[in-house]
């Protein structure tokens, strides 16, 4: 009889045998705690990793030896035992050492169709799984007059040998198949692209059958304290009877607890029942963890044959960590720890059911998470139209401008043919919470015949139904179950532990009121970026801006903009009654004029009949503002520097607004104001000379004093070179890390989705730069900017603003730079300060000097 520490090959799993996980694997570990608890597990024996590479290598282990362990008429079950069950492996063989003896033995005491019924699966699963034979054969073999004798022939034939009766032999053979399985180049590829390391060991487990069939209450099943799904207190799972009452095996499936719809364990077999329902407290206690519990039951003596970690999503990840915390089983810190951060996706979004039908008709680029169901839409005008008679919608563009922003608010979910992480199209349906897929491959697109059709030649048409899952991106053909969002008290519990632990601020992009209101309900401690364009495209204000940009002289300019004034003042006085005190960071006009003009000629009568304008003087004129490259052109503050009138506008609607919410909140607002596209020192003196003569005409005319902080957006690379010189002027340094990406590689945000995979494919790029910060390159002129606006200026505050700072990489590359903050888009927040409080827990923040 084998001891715990018999050989070097295998040990019996008891108490006190030296076994760990990163030896032996999770499952061998996990049956000896069970083992410790005093739970009736069967006899287990454990081959430890370095064993199992031997087996690989043909030097074989002592079947008989081990074999020893389980009584002279041994029937046991190989099952893997690897780092991570997640990792995948070899499945579980049972009822090795079953051979014409055994069958006999067992026929006197669970019938002969159920001894038959043992073998005829063991010699089908030994010739499929590893003899390696083909499985036809042995599926004919059920239709036989004999089936057990069928399959015996079949493998002779097959194998030109008997089956093997000797059980180490199918021991040894079983083993081998298992650990080269383990070690074949496609599983390693495999359990790789999981996460698992190239060296990734298996160690498997040799346990004696319990097999769940006899006189008495019988069966087997398996069982959960929880609902995998939302995580709530719940006993599932299922229990399958098989009973041997002497006229023949009776199966039946039976509920666990009772159940109005049929008979249940817990009503006929109370006793059982409230055994395991001990079992799973004792394991939820002991284990800290909600387990789910493989089991048998032969003549009503229970067996726990396995326990695992409960699979389940980011709901039931989240309830069953605060619960388990809330009950002082783990503490809140290791709660925190037990959810991923971009996992809370699942909670904040709508989701397509993982587990629904999916007839999936093209694939991009995951741009913005969620769920929805609509019909096709293939204009924004057409998106408002549908929206109006309250039918769902989903927007499809080749690719979006600022003009379809009000259609992309009308719209459930956006999809279009080009663009990448940071093209318009997704920034802004992540600011909004729209599920969104960017960069669909083979997609075409008609505009005129107002058709989709798919890479595989599907055509859809107008008006048809389908359904966006942005977290996958993915579309679907026609509508499929969805799973609402879960923002309960278990996620606010959870998010306040991880505001108490992170030690970074989270902001908000948030450019509207509505952007504002979701920001203050993910808890954001501010506003990071208002991008205040964006409010400009409301169709009343979208005609004043056209009229302003169509202005002749100053004068007609000047009238234009002072329209626009009252309106960007009620703006930003809803933004700091929203934020109730906290930071709220407006940045000036950025885009170039263009993108508030139509580009087609119906959109430019429209435009000539409401200026009552020629056609042809709106046509020269929409010609003449148009840019080879308007990205790299008249935008940002070459706008404030060339027509100042637009900065002043805004800047007194940002003063006057803080006079009016200072007043309103009995308390001072300190807004901030931030300058884009900054190349240069000069572009911010000149700026600010007429923000300060702005603010002191605004405090002479209102009588009030108040302050605000001016900043700068660095978001080209000479910015990032020059900060100490610009921190001269300026009070915060945001690194708006979506242009900075841009330029620094050279690349077209909207344009380079086309070729990133192939790109990341041949590794060229690690990541598409425009979703994980590059920390090589953009990341260094991070650091350089940080570094010389630090030396100029030792109190600046230093953030990112761009679409990485919801990144927890991005994030733990700026908490050990020693920025202040991140922002990103409001639906990111929660995100972002889990993230935060990972890495405060992992590793506390270093200390500058």
């Amino acid at each position: 009889m084998l001891t715990p520490d018999a050989t070097k090959e295998f040990t019996l799993i008891t108490p006190d045998a030296a076994i760990s996980e990163a030896t032996h694997g999770g499952r061998a570990k996990c049956l000896q705690r069970l083992v410790r608890l005093n739970l009736p597990v069967p006899r287990s024996v454990a081959l430890s990793f370095a064993a199992v590479h031997r087996v690989a290598e043909g030097r074989m282990a002592d079947t008989p030896g081990l074999l020893s362990a389980f009584g002279p008429e041994p029937l046991v079950s190989v099952r893997p035992s690897s780092g991570d069950a997640d990792w995948g492996g070899p499945g579980a063989i049972l009822n090795i050492g079953m051979n014409d003896v055994r069958r006999d033995q067992l026929a006197r005491s669970i019938g002969r169709e159920a001894a038959d019924g043992l073998y005829l699966k063991f010699i089908q699963t030994y010739a499929s799984e590893v003899a390696r034979l083909d499985p036809e054969p042995f599926e004919e073999a059920i239709e036989a007059t004999d089936p057990l004798r069928a399959a015996m022939d079949a493998f002779e034939f097959e194998a030109d040998e008997p089956f093997p009766q000797d059980p180490a032999v199918q021991l040894a053979e079983v083993l081998r198949s298992m650990a080269r399985a383990w070690e074949g180049v496609s599983a390693r590829l495999l359990r790789q692209a999981r996460g698992a390391p190239v060296d990734a060991g298996l160690g498997l487990v040799v346990q004696a059958m319990a097999q769940g069939i006899g006189a008495g209450e019988s069966g087997s099943g398996v069982i959960r304290m929880i609902d995998a799904k939302t995580g709530a207190r719940q006993i599932t799972g299922h229990y399958h009877r098989k009973r041997f009452d002497g006229n023949g095996l009776q199966r039946e499936p039976l509920h666990l607890s009772s159940d109005p719809r049929g008979a249940s364990m817990q009503e006929e077999a109370p006793e059982v029942y409230a055994e395991l329902i001990s079992v799973l407290e004792t394991c939820r206690r002991n284990l800290r963890e909600e387990m789910e519990v493989k089991f048998a039951v032969t003549g009503g003596k229970l067996m726990v044959l396995d326990a695992v970690r409960v699979a389940r999503g980011a709901r039931a990840d989240v309830r069953v960590a605060v619960a388990l915390a809330g009950e002082g089983i783990i503490t809140p810190e290791e709660a925190l720890l037990r959810v991923e951060p971009m996992s809370l996706t699942e909670l904040l979004h709508t989701q397509v059911d993982p587990g629904a039908p999916r007839d999936v008709i093209l694939r991009g680029i995951a741009a913005s998470p969620g769920g929805a169901t609509g019909r096709l839409v293939f204009s924004s005008h057409a998106a408002q139209t549908s929206a109006s008679h309250e039918l769902p919608c989903i927007l499809v563009r080749r690719e979006t401008t600022p003009e379809d922003i009000r259609g992309m608010h009308a719209a459930q979910a956006v999809i279009t043919e080009r663009g990448g992480m940071t093209s318009h199209a997704a920034v802004i349906a992540r600011g909004l919470g729209l599920p969104c897929i960017v960069g669909a491959s083979g997609l075409r697109i008609s505009q005129r015949k107002k058709t989709l059709t798919t890479a595989d030649g599907r055509v859809f048409v107008e008006g048809d139904i389908v359904t966006v899952d942005g977290t996958a991106g993915v579309a679907m053909a026609g509508e499929i179950e969805m799973l609402q969002p879960s923002l309960d008290t278990h996620f606010r519990t959870l998010m306040d532990w991880a505001d108490v632990a992170c030690d970074i601020g989270i902001r908000a992009n948030a450019d509207t009121p509505a952007d504002a209101r979701m920001a203050h309900t993910f808890d954001a401690e501010g506003i990071g970026l208002c991008r205040t364009e964006h409010m400009f495209f409301e169709q009343q204000r979208l005609t004043v801006m056209r009229e302003m940009i169509f202005a002749d002289n100053e004068s007609d300019r000047s009238g234009a903009l002072e329209q626009l004034l009252p309106m960007q003042r009620e703006d930003f006085v809803e933004l700091f009654r929203i934020m109730a005190g906290l930071p709220v960071c407006i940045r000036l006009f950025d885009p170039p004029l263009h993108e508030f003009l139509p580009h087609d000629r119906e959109g430019m009568m429209a435009l000539a009949e409401s200026l009552d304008l020629p056609l042809s003087d709106v046509v020269r004129r929409v010609e003449a503002l148009s840019e080879f490259n308007p990205m790299l052109g008249m935008r940002g503050v070459r706008l404030g520097v060339t027509v100042p009138g637009i900065y002043d506008m805004q800047v007194r609607a940002i003063f006057e607004a803080t006079v009016e919410a200072s007043r309103q909140a009995g308390a001072a607002v300190v807004p901030e104001i931030m300058i884009p596209l900054v190349s240069a020192k000069r572009e911010v003196e000149l700026v600010k000379t007429r923000i300060d003569a702005v603010a002191a005409a605004v405090k002479v005319e209102t009588g009030r004093a108040f302050d605000y902080r001016l900043g700068v957006m660095v978001e080209t690379p000479r910015a990032a070179l020059r900060a100490g010189e610009i921190a001269d002027h300026a009070a915060f340094l945001s690194f708006g890390t979506n242009d900075l990406t841009q330029m620094t590689y050279g690349l077209s945000r909207d344009d380079a989705g086309r070729f990133m995979g192939t790109y990341v494919s041949n590794g060229v790029f690690h990541e598409d730069p425009f979703h994980t910060l590059d920390k090589e390159g953009v990341g260094e002129l991070l650091l350089i900017g940080a570094e010389r606006g630090r030396e100029a200026r030792p109190d600046i505050v230093l953030s990112v603003c761009g679409e990485h700072g919801g990144d927890p990489d991005t994030i733990a590359f700026c908490r050990d730079a020693g920025f202040s903050y991140v922002s990103c888009s409001p639906f990111r927040v929660p995100v972002a300060r889990l993230a935060a409080a990972h890495l405060a827990l992992r590793s506390p923040r270093p200390a500058r000097e």
